[in-house]
């Protein structure tokens, strides 16, 4: 469970972020945001304990650039984010809709949990059946704090109004910043 928290951290506060940007979001897009997180946070565990089984050696050779995906998506994301944020600031028409896309969400998944993929090699003792425990326990923990997560953005998502979008933008940001420091 305390591997999960670990692991959930970066999707807790990227579903906060997307609260910030969207703080009226409906109760069934946040169990799918929720739910997109709980499932790369399991996928990815699952994906590492599959590679040391088959083709570690080939992943090895690979495994520096993980930070720097995580860094390139999170940047990307949140760049785009504070510079809507700005943009409105300043008084600019919206160019798209305030909403998150399917596709953003899915690029969200991968940045945020890509550093669970590592956590595959530390469980690769395990036999599958625990490996999969594993990853649903992740999952789990994952799935509640982004709940938790959303709800708190929500909150401060209508209490910052305008200024919410700059906010996520910089929180994205910074984890994507966060974790390619600490890989």
């Amino acid at each position: 469970m305390l591997l999960g928290v670990g692991l959930a951290m970066d999707a807790f506060s990227v579903s906060m972020a997307n609260a910030l940007h969207e703080p009226h979001m409906p109760v069934a897009k946040r169990f799918r945001i929720a739910g997109c997180f709980a499932g790369f946070q399991y996928l990815m565990p699952m994906i590492g304990w599959i590679l040391v089984h088959t083709i570690v050696e080939t992943f090895e050779s690979v495994r520096f650039l993980i930070p720097w995906i995580a860094l390139v998506l999170l940047l990307f994301i949140g760049g785009k984010m504070l510079w809507g944020g700005i943009r409105e600031w300043n008084g600019a028409p919206e160019e798209e809709s305030k909403e998150l896309g399917a596709g953003t969400l899915l690029i969200q998944g991968i940045a945020t949990s890509i550093d669970a993929l590592s956590v595959g090699f530390t469980i690769a003792n395990y036999t599958l059946w625990s490996a999969l425990l594993c990853g649903l326990i992740i999952a789990i923990v994952t799935f509640v704090l982004c709940l938790l997560g959303l709800q708190i953005g929500r909150k401060l998502g209508t209490w910052l109004s305008g200024k919410a979008s700059v906010l996520g933008g910089l929180i994205l940001i910074g984890i994507g910043i966060e974790i390619f420091v600490t890989a």
